[in-house]
């Protein structure tokens, strides 16, 4: 790459003009502003102490090093402190000679050879999914595809939390009120009928709470007092007991449950290596609990609930196992994460979850620090800020929450009723139609979501998604197929299959900034990989579709009367093509072939 290259003999420039050496730490080069003439910029300051001359005097010595001694390099000018360096065409015309039928472009390898395991989804079986947990998903799914095209091992996992008081209020509501009533005799889904009735247990303990209220109870001692909420725990200690009747009863909600589930999922393109269950981790990290306590790294307090003290780290006491011998959370994810260590040996372990939780895993890690676990060092959270809805923040015991499936169908109603009224489409059959508003709506919702990033709070707003101007899936999503009429064109009237690059050939400011952005892609790869940010990649594609768009307008490809540039053109716009459906993929989203 050049800017290999460049930082080599900026050293060289260094020690031959002011016989120092200088450390490549401080050699800062970056992309020249668009304001600017130039290709690549050099930050000047770091080499005044060893100069001794003004910014301009240094970047003016440097610059005609690098011209002397850099083939490609064709000129420079000098802003301030700033070198800014413009590179020969007959460059870009190499990198697009070697780079524009390579099938592995934007991909790279990894001598790492032990997996990467990345935990997404994560969801409760007593609700169905919702606008948040497609966030942590398409989040979770596209980080995976992205670290995977790093060259690196990936295991995709899920774990749900299929056990626990709030899976047993929904199962108590059932037995109280749902009268022997399935997903089938009501034709609801399977998470959607289960949904209801944790909606239903939040309403009635609710009223419990008033009522107690109202005969003279402090309303935090009511909520924790209620007859309903006693019956949960008591149901949760029966679970634990392994009572045979909950334990059925527990297992065909929760089936009911796994079938919504995976509907939703192969809707949204999600797919996992491995699921966990709570219920198969939990006794584990009692057993590590059990450990800590016989080896004095947790203490039991006089209720018999066992802690751990993290006074010293600056934090406080975490509760890791219940008075009446329940676990919480903590309990499962030591359990959880033990067991994917003895079964992957992974090099790291990743967890996508919300920003809520950022005090959780920090305090997992301490926990399995303190019980000796040395691997605890390769857990990283990665931690996502809420989606809201332009009306607020969404309660899944209120049942206010943005059903997952919903969205999806609101998405594409948008869609269908968006490109109507624009007239698109009219030519395709029924079945074309539905399986472009379909390929249309999940690329405005996975664009829309994946394009802000992980680390901010983002409102999602489904008619602004799918408009088909601006930074949206579906804008890209025409650009590509805008590419690909171009290319069908081409080949009906044969033409295009010039594969020999003249050097010489004068190229326009647009097709070399396309080369630019083009040579950028495998950087912007990497940089994704090392960063968790699908972002990069989504605001990476609609830069190129963009300038894409640009060039089409301004610039000839099939009428161009000069048939070595209308065929160099032809390639670049497939080049594009090519790479936009490569950005796009990563994070989940099909592109179409015509729109």
């Amino acid at each position: 790459m050049i800017e290999i290259i460049l930082i080599d003999r900026l050293k060289s420039a260094i020690k031959f003009l002011y016989e120092e050496d200088i450390s490549e730490n401080l050699i800062q080069i970056q992309k020249t502003r668009s304001e600017f003439d130039g290709d690549i910029t050099v930050v000047v300051f770091p080499f005044l102490k060893l100069s001794r001359k003004s910014p301009e005097q240094t970047a003016d010595e440097i610059g005609k090093y690098l011209i002397d001694n850099i083939d490609v390099v064709e000129s420079y000018n000098i802003i301030k402190g700033f070198l800014n360096i413009v590179i020969k065409q007959k460059f870009w015309l190499k990198f697009f000679e070697d780079n524009h039928n390579n099938k592995s472009y934007g991909k790279h390898s990894s001598s790492i050879v032990s997996p990467v395991v990345i935990e997404y989804s994560s969801p409760n079986t007593n609700k169905p999914l919702h606008l948040g947990h497609i966030r942590n998903n398409l989040l979770g799914w596209s980080v995976s595809e992205i670290i995977l095209n790093s060259g690196k091992e990936v295991k995709k996992v899920n774990l749900i939390n299929d056990r626990g008081i709030h899976i047993c209020k929904s199962m108590l509501a059932w037995m109280k009120w749902g009268e022997g009533s399935s997903p089938e005799s009501t034709n609801l889904k399977g998470d959607k009928f289960v949904g209801e009735y944790y909606v239903l247990f939040d309403k009635k303990n609710k009223e419990q709470i008033a009522e107690l209220v109202a005969n003279g109870m402090d309303n935090d001692e009511a909520a924790k007092k209620t007859d309903l909420l006693n019956e949960a725990k008591d149901l949760l200690i029966r679970w634990e007991n392994e009572d045979t009747e909950v334990r059925e009863l527990w297992s065909r909600m929760n089936n009911w449950v796994y079938d919504g589930f995976d509907i939703t999922y192969d809707r949204m393109g999600i797919d996992f290596h491995k699921v966990y269950h709570e219920s198969e981790t939990y006794l584990l990290g009692k057993k590590l609990v059990n450990d800590g306590l016989k080896n004095g790294v947790l203490f039991k307090k006089d209720d018999g609930s066992v802690w751990c003290d993290l006074t010293d780290e600056g934090l406080d006491e975490k509760l890791v196992l219940r008075a009446d011998g329940t676990s919480v959370y903590m309990t499962q994810d030591l359990g959880t994460a033990q067991l994917r260590y003895d079964e992957f040996k992974p090099s790291e372990f990743i967890y996508v979850v919300g920003n809520e939780q950022n005090y959780h895993f920090d305090v997992l890690k301490l926990i399995l620090k303190k019980l000796g676990k040395s691997w605890a060092e390769h857990i990283y959270h990665l931690s996502y800020g809420m989606v809201e809805l332009p009306e607020g923040k969404m309660k899944s015991r209120e049942g206010t929450v943005v059903d997952a499936d919903d969205l999806m169908d609101e998405m594409y109603n948008t869609a269908k009723s968006t490109s109507e009224e624009l007239g698109k489409f009219n030519d395709f059959s029924d079945e074309e139609a539905h399986e472009l508003y379909s390929m249309l709506s999940l690329g405005a919702l996975k664009y829309f979501i994946l394009k802000v990033d992980p680390k901010k709070t983002m409102t999602f707003n489904p008619k602004e998604s799918i408009d088909f101007n601006g930074n949206t899936g579906p804008f890209i999503q025409y650009t590509h197929a805008r590419i690909k009429s171009i290319l069908r064109k081409a080949s009906e009237n044969n033409i295009g299959n010039n594969s020999k690059i003249n050097y010489n050939i004068p190229l326009e400011s647009k097709e070399i900034s396309l080369m630019k952005l083009l040579y950028e892609y495998p950087s912007v790869t990497m940089q994704a990989s090392e960063n968790m940010s699908p972002a990069l990649f989504a605001n990476y594609a609609y830069d190129l579709a963009k300038e894409f768009n640009q060039f089409y307008h301004d610039i000839s490809i099939l009428k161009e009367s000069d048939e070595e540039k209308r065929d160099f053109r032809i390639s670049l716009a497939e080049f594009v093509a090519k790479t936009l459906k490569s950005a796009m993929a990563l994070l989940g989203i099909q592109m179409p072939e015509r729109m």
